[in-house]
């Protein structure tokens, strides 16, 4: 198996692992599907992915990217899939770690643009940019799985200014938003794959 199936694989294992957590997350502050969401998204892309086998890595993450924007329900879907999709349009075939940042880069931005978010506001965004920005500073694997895990963590104490979990206004406060532990497991679990090989 290529790499990239190896950790879409492995990407996708670890969602449907935690989706009970997930949802758990979502049913204190949103709608209370998010990790059922993910799961439905994530079996559908470990279905598909022998197609998709021997493609370039940006053709795979595009058909992954669009997968998750049909099958997860909610905000998630269109947001998770503008992730893999700008991705894989950013990505080279043969990716170095500056192709890596440069296009991670861009997916962070493709989703402030979808969600007409910023960091800040509680969501995915709290977590995706600042790896993005340890990426594109050369940190580790090692580095860029604790800033993730560490900025999901972050969002407890924030007030949810965007998504539905805003509807709650000061009640929002206190609980982790489900996207960013979603991000982080993500980011995490292709740091703890990849290692500082790429």
């Amino acid at each position: 198996m290529l790499m990239t199936e190896l950790l879409i694989t492995t990407v996708a294992r670890a969602i449907i692992a935690e989706a009970e957590h997930l949802t758990a997350l979502d049913q204190a502050i949103g709608d209370g599907d998010h990790g059922l969401n993910m799961k439905r998204g994530m079996e559908a892309v470990l279905a598909e992915l022998p197609k998709l086998a021997g493609k370039p890595p940006g053709e795979v993450l595009k058909a992954v990217g669009m997968l998750l924007v049909m099958k997860v329900g909610g905000a998630s879907g269109p947001l998770f899939g503008t992730l893999a999709m700008e991705m894989g349009k950013a990505l080279p075939s043969e990716p170095g770690r500056a192709d890596l940042a440069q296009a991670f880069a861009a997916a962070v931005a493709g989703v402030a643009a979808r969600g007409k978010s910023e960091q800040g506001q509680k969501t995915m965004l709290d977590v995706l940019i600042p790896a993005s920005q340890a990426l594109s500073a050369g940190k580790s694997a090692a580095e860029i799985k604790v800033t993730a895990l560490a900025a999901a963590d972050a969002t407890m104490p924030l007030k949810a200014t965007r998504g539905r979990a805003s509807f709650l206004g000061d009640r929002s406060i206190g609980h982790m938003d489900p996207g960013s532990r979603s991000s982080a497991l993500i980011i995490a679990t292709i740091c703890d794959h990849v290692g500082d090989a790429a």
